[in-house]
């Protein structure tokens, strides 16, 4: 009798870790985009779950931040992004 081997869905199989003499890296297969170097492993996998790759190549961190839903506009008392429930109003 045979051990059987479950199979993977080709949703979940779309990275893969590298390991290289300067540390680990990810790779989105789809695109070809490598992540990296991380020191260990663990790195490299908490970096490629948490979907860091998402950023375009060449998108500023504004186009990044809009994609997600962070607010463009900086309280200046605080330096934090402002909440998007509360209306602000521009000095001129």
């Amino acid at each position: 009798m045979g051990i059987a081997i479950p199979q993977t869905s080709a949703d979940y199989d779309k990275t893969r870790i590298i390991e290289r003499p300067d540390g680990f890296y990810w790779e989105d297969k789809a695109s070809g985009d490598e992540s990296g170097p991380f020191a260990t492993l663990i790195e490299a996998v908490a970096d490629m779950e948490s979907g860091a790759a998402n950023v375009g190549v060449g998108e500023t961190l504004e186009e990044a931040e809009s994609e997600i839903g962070i607010a463009d506009w900086i309280d200046p008392e605080t330096g934090q992004p402002a909440e998007e429930s509360i209306p602000h109003l521009e000095d001129h």
